[in-house]
């Protein structure tokens, strides 16, 4: 890999960084839009699934797509995708004004762009960055998104103030437009040879032969395991922190937007920390860190009795995330073989896209019959109680351990 490959990884984040912010600023409106207008807890449920199940469905698919074609051509294709069907809908409520069931269809169809971009997108920069840098660069990658975890919610609430919501529709266009041209025109990217046994394939024995090499690698199958595990853990302190802060500390709109803001920030911390740092040898070793103040954490959010002390917890829990879900993408980066790594990647994006929202079908009616406090205590002690678990498993540890010979980057492949 030649030295332009930091030029080009700027680029390329530079590229996402354009089309985040573009489509955060529609996401923000369409569920602001539909919450102001119907004031249903029906509807705000049908447009979470809406704007979940299709990514989940395709993602299998998306995977396969990402180990065949352009990666880059995939990625500008679901912008421009999601581009169009923004468009559509400005021109649409710019005529005949807001209709409820666009914006329902939007969000199914920004979904499937979701689902065809996030493995792609994984996959492309072990292509562009050398793997000593993967580390750094997935964590300057968490702190744009962080950045823009913190940016977008305020700027989309001032232009929704000032202006017609279509104005966002176009603003998310021009911002799809910029970062198309900068991944078509200014990234390059090596050619990327296909296995023999993917020559003449279908899909779905692609798909098959994906899961089948899961199965097949002792490391993968407890990893996703684990991954899955704590994302069911986290989603009291992800989903049900706000309504808790509404009734054990009040419910003004100030201290719901300190606890988003508090938490951005937190990411933001977190990812620069990571980026500087690396993070230790032990990629699970990093994981596992995380994974205790998270637990700890999420213990503190339920026994607190001051809001100040409360923020300061989730604002930990922030910083903590990055060094999870940054490790986990390396770490597959790093150890799958890239002919395989879209569709591993696919497996990661169908657990972080479903099993939160499936667990919210379990903790939400829970939140009616328990305090929101004992679940946060319970859910936090099992995070710890499991991460030190995780800390005694030996082929689970090693799967995060640093490559020390050529020989073993084929690790996984028997």
């Amino acid at each position: 890999m030649n030295g332009s490959w930091k030029r080009n990884t700027a680029l390329f984040l530079g590229s996402q960084a354009l089309s985040l912010l573009g489509s955060s600023l529609v996401q923000y409106a369409l569920l602001w839009q539909v919450t102001l207008q119907t004031r249903s807890s029906v509807m705000m449920t049908l447009y979470i699934v809406a704007g979940f199940l299709p990514t989940f469905l395709l993602s299998p698919f998306a995977g396969v797509w990402a180990d065949r074609y352009d990666r880059r051509k995939l990625i500008a294709l679901s912008d421009a995708m999601i581009a169009l069907v923004t468009l559509a809908l400005a021109v649409v409520f710019t005529l005949r004004g807001t209709e409820l069931w666009l914006f329902f269809l939007a969000a199914a169809v920004r979904s499937v762009g979701t689902a065809v971009q996030q493995p792609a997108v994984g996959a492309l920069l072990p292509q562009l960055v050398p793997e000593d840098q993967l580390m750094r660069v997935n964590g300057i990658q968490g702190t744009l998104l962080s950045v823009n975890m913190l940016g977008a919610p305020a700027l989309a609430g001032f232009l929704m103030s000032v202006a017609p919501l279509q104005v966002l529709f176009y603003i998310d266009v021009v911002t799809a437009a910029l970062a198309i041209t900068l991944v078509i025109f200014f990234v390059r990217v090596e050619a990327r040879p296909r296995a023999p046994e993917q020559e003449g394939a279908s899909q779905l024995k692609e798909i098959r032969d994906g899961f089948r090499y899961i199965r097949g690698h002792t490391h993968l199958v407890p990893f996703f395991g684990y991954l899955g595990f704590i994302m069911v853990l986290i989603t009291p302190a992800a989903f049900l922190t706000p309504l808790q802060t509404a009734r054990s500390f009040g419910d003004e709109v100030w201290r719901l937007t300190a606890l988003e803001m508090v938490f951005s920030v937190g990411m933001m911390v977190g990812g620069a920390a990571l980026a500087s740092w690396g993070g230790f040898q032990s990629r699970m070793r990093t994981m596992v860190v995380s994974n205790l103040i998270m637990g700890a954490c999420t213990v503190a959010l339920g026994v607190v009795p001051h809001f100040g002390v409360y923020l300061a917890a989730m604002g930990l829990f922030g910083v903590a995330m990055p060094l999870y879900h940054t490790p986990a993408t390396v770490m597959l980066q790093e150890r799958v073989e890239p002919t395989y790594l879209g569709r591993v990647l696919s497996v990661m994006t169908m657990l972080s896209t479903a099993l939160m929202p499936m667990a919210m079908l379990l903790f939400g009616p829970l939140a009616e019959m328990v305090s929101i406090e004992r679940l946060l205590q319970v859910t936090g002690m099992l995070m710890v109680f499991f991460g030190l678990l995780t800390s005694l498993h030996r082929r689970l540890m090693s799967f995060g351990e640093p490559k020390q010979t050529p020989a073993e980057s084929q690790e996984l492949a028997g």
